[in-house]
């Protein structure tokens, strides 16, 4: 092989050093700066050319002057060859200084296009950091800045996602103008990549929150929970990761990924059935999971009460005037919504409340008989259950478990019928549905949106009517078919003068002020809900039990019952009243809805959760007074 030249060698060697970027750039620059200069300089000491006998180094410096500015040599005079080298070295630094000037312009451009990328590591401690994309994520961050705002040294939001940097920080600015004392940083990187994971500092933030992306959220969910907990720079105390998975099947795997952490994962699909399913029957009670679950409002707080300790339950439900109890969380870590009345509260137990703010949580007084006798209604014998008939219109992966869910609350012999346009609906609801021992199912095929089909299957006539999202669309446009569906359902329902309730799953919270025009009972934006929680979670981990506790169909759940049934409608009563006669039935009341407000989103639509106790309210037969209870 021909050995490479001197020219080769040094055009090799100039590659190399002129990659090594913008610093080296410069330094060369000086270098040559330097070396034009004293050459220069040296020339005119020797040949004796200055005009007035200038030493070496003053020589220098007229040199570097007319290297930064070439004006300088107007005022020069002197001999011919002395006027020459001072052209010299002022046309170098013609070149110089341009070059640099372009170095530095390339340098800046470089560094804001690094900028752009979102590639710098983020040195914040206590953080909450988002990892992935999705319209969740704006949710997350709105509930999180309300969460914040009591934190006077301020907040830090990290977001990681597989997105530019500047896009998501345009649509969060869009979105969420105002984030009041919390910092929202973002980062592009791949969150199952461990390089790019290191970016948003996860060992040392306080909480993460993993959002679903992708054609499979589950497996992207996995390798992100792996990436954290089987880090080679992990931590050596315990993450707090919360998430959500689809598929029941990878609950256990997500937990197995956490053993020496807490990973809390919720099973989307499964909650939004639950949740669909209860609306369906008692409209409101999505309102009512929303108001329990942002930080807008009241929230649940844990406490530890001395001075209730070896009191029963029932006694403490009105020691509250401006909190309320909903359970008890035992010293082993067991939570119960509304136990029994008489059981005891012990010193190691923490109760849990609902209550503007924690310090806001203070005892009024044990004992004392502040409700009104004769305003509670004597209770009446439990009216028998009717078979019932539901349609649902649409289908998604919900739906089969929402079927389940009703399963556990109609009376034997009611009817499901399901209308969609998806193929081969029928076999794939008889394999996803199970054993049903209260309802018959009917499939029909069809387009939800087409207003002949809807008159066809005389909706009057049933008792619930739900429309599901198809959510293998993209949310607009499946939005837009439960839009007009919903629609169509309002027209006929005006139509007709035999009451049946509406409920309906969005997709995007934005279109939900969209659908009051169609006055829909209710609405589950189902992204909203399940981001409710994550924030919840991710600021409050004990908070899981009671979640689970108030979804879980075994046990004590939330109920909207009309109020007439517990205290004497049309007179001022207070919630001590109603408090004491929910206690006589073995329930815990936290709210009301007042219905002439229903469609009003500004008033929470009639929901009122927490309410003052000793505030009067005069109520109507059509009112609800939402409980805890057991059925």
């Amino acid at each position: 092989m021909k050995a490479p030249t001197f020219k080769q060698k040094f055009q090799y060697w100039f590659d190399n050093y002129m990659s090594r970027g913008t610093g080296a750039l410069i330094f060369a620059l000086f270098v040559l700066s330097a070396i034009i200069i004293f050459v220069i300089a040296a020339l005119v000491k020797i040949t004796g050319s200055a005009p007035n006998d200038e030493s070496l180094f003053q020589l220098a410096w007229m040199g570097l002057l007319r290297t930064l500015d070439s004006g300088t040599m107007g005022g020069d005079t002197g001999g011919f060859f002395f006027l020459l080298m001072m052209l010299v070295v002022t046309f170098g630094g013609i070149f110089v200084v341009s070059a640099l000037i372009g170095i530095i312009n390339n340098g800046l451009e470089d560094k804001l296009d690094e900028l752009r990328k979102g590639r710098s590591a983020v040195l914040e401690n206590d953080h909450t950091l988002i990892l992935g994309w999705s319209t969740q994520v704006f949710t997350v961050i709105s509930e999180l800045v309300l969460a914040n705002e009591s934190r006077k040294s301020g907040a830090v939001i990290v977001i990681l996602a597989d997105q530019d940097k500047v896009e998501m920080e345009d649509e969060i600015a869009d979105r969420i103008p105002d984030t009041k004392n919390t910092r929202v940083i973002c980062r592009s990187g791949n969150p199952i990549d461990l390089t790019d994971l290191e970016i948003a500092s996860p060992h040392t933030a306080r909480s993460i929150i993993i959002l679903a992306e992708g054609a499979d959220p589950d497996t992207h969910i996995i390798k992100s929970v792996l990436a954290i907990t089987n880090n080679p720079n992990r931590r050596e105390e315990p993450y707090h990761i919360v998430t959500q998975i689809r598929d029941p099947k990878n609950m256990d795997v997500v937990k197995m990924l956490g053993v020496k952490d807490t990973v809390q994962p919720i099973l989307t699909n499964d909650l939004i059935a639950r949740v669909v399913a209860q609306t369906s029957r008692q409209s409101g009670l999505s309102i009512v999971y929303t108001e329990l679950m942002n930080f807008g409002g009241d929230e649940i707080y844990f406490k530890q009460e001395p001075e209730l300790s070896g009191k029963t339950y029932g006694e403490a439900l009105e020691a509250y005037e401006t909190s309320t109890l909903m359970g008890i969380r035992k010293a082993d870590g067991s939570v119960a919504m509304n136990p029994g009345m008489d059981t005891r509260i012990q010193s190691g137990d923490h109760i849990f409340v609902i209550a503007e703010d924690d310090d806001k949580i203070k005892l009024t007084g044990i004992g004392r008989k502040q409700f009104d006798e004769r305003l509670i209604q004597v209770s009446g014998a439990a009216s028998r259950s009717k078979p019932e008939r539901t349609l649902i219109l649409g289908w998604n992966g919900s739906g089969a478990t929402i079927i389940r869910e009703l399963d556990n609350y109609v009376a034997k012999g009611s009817q499901v019928t399901i209308v969609s346009d998806i193929f081969e609906l029928d076999k794939q609801i008889k394999l996803e549905s199970g054993v049903l021992k209260n309802q018959k199912i009917t499939v029909k095929e069809g387009d939800i949106r087409d207003r002949e089909m809807l008159e066809s299957l005389e909706a009057t006539e049933y008792d619930h009517v739900i429309v599901l999202a198809y959510n293998h669309l993209e949310q607009q446009e499946a939005d837009a078919i439960t839009l007009i569906t919903l629609l169509h359902l309002r027209d006929i329902a005006e139509r007709d003068e035999t009451p049946f309730s509406i409920i309906s799953e969005m997709l995007d919270l934005r279109n939900r002020e969209l659908a009051e025009a169609a006055k829909v009972d209710d609405f589950i934006v189902s992204e909203h809900l399940i981001s409710l929680m994550m924030t919840q979670l991710s600021e409050n981990a004990e908070l899981l039990g009671v979640f689970n506790d108030m979804f879980d169909p075994e046990g004590a759940e939330i109920y909207l019952k009309p109020i007439s049934d517990y205290v004497v409608t049309g007179e001022p009563v207070n919630f001590y009243t109603v408090t004491e006669a929910a206690r006589r039935r073995g329930e815990t009341a936290i709210g009301y809805r007042v219905m002439r407000e229903s469609h009003d989103a500004e008033k929470a639509y009639g929901v009122h959760t927490n309410p003052k106790k000793s505030e009067r309210v005069s109520y109507s037969p059509d009112d609800k007074v939402i409980v805890i209870a057991d059925e």
